[in-house]
């Protein structure tokens, strides 16, 4: 009678410990489960897709701080891209200037101004003269707002009988602003001028 009792006791011993052993696989099995599905969401959150020329794209959401310096660096390479583009058309040289002074406080604009009192660009038209500018290098001070830059790079100016390459070094201050879809960055470049502009060469055509 005492080896049955013993053996019903061992046996629900035995019990206990298997049924202790399931529900605690079966809440580590949940928890994992949980943690895996968050995990998922969360890196299907970070992610959005595109279709651009009929290609699927995958792009992936991340931390404006991480990517501030190629942004600072974007909004000066356009702006200088739009003020420095220059064509024998007067309406296509009233549209990327006033792209870059969408991107520039009212310095850009005095410079404009001025170059427009001077007949500048009633000269590009009438001469049928073309101006492209390539960037050589674009430094930027990230550690301190408003951001300092500085941009260096070359102007070709083309004339009907001569090609003219001209070094061009600008600096100046990005501030914050708000983004919008004539300032995609959401900066404002400030205290802008020229520190070089001389000629490196000039060639016949």
């Amino acid at each position: 009678m005492f080896r049955q009792l013993k053996n019903v006791e061992s046996a629900f011993r035995h019990l206990k410990l298997f049924t202790f052993m399931v529900v605690f696989s079966a809440a580590a099995v949940s928890c994992y489960a949980i943690y895996a599905s968050f995990q998922q969401v969360q890196g299907l959150q970070g992610k959005v897709y595109v279709i651009s020329n009929g290609k699927l794209l995958e792009a992936t959401a991340t931390d404006r701080k991480s990517n501030i310096q190629v942004e600072l660096k974007d909004h000066v390479r356009m702006f200088h891209h739009y003020f420095f583009t220059l064509d024998p058309d007067e309406n296509a040289n009233a549209m990327y200037i006033a792209k870059a002074l969408y991107l520039a406080d009212n310095t850009a604009k005095q410079q404009y101004d001025n170059l427009k009192e001077s007949g500048f660009y009633a000269n590009v038209v009438a001469g049928n003269v073309t101006q492209r500018i390539q960037e050589d290098s674009i430094t930027v001070n990230v550690n301190r707002t408003p951001h300092y830059f500085r941009y260096y790079g070359k102007q070709d100016i083309t004339r009907p009988t001569s090609k003219v390459v001209r070094r061009i070094v600008t600096e100046g201050y990005l501030r914050e602003v708000s983004q919008s879809d004539n300032n995609p960055h959401g900066f404002l470049v400030e205290r802008w001028q020229t520190l070089d502009n001389s000629d490196i060469s000039i060639t016949k055509r």
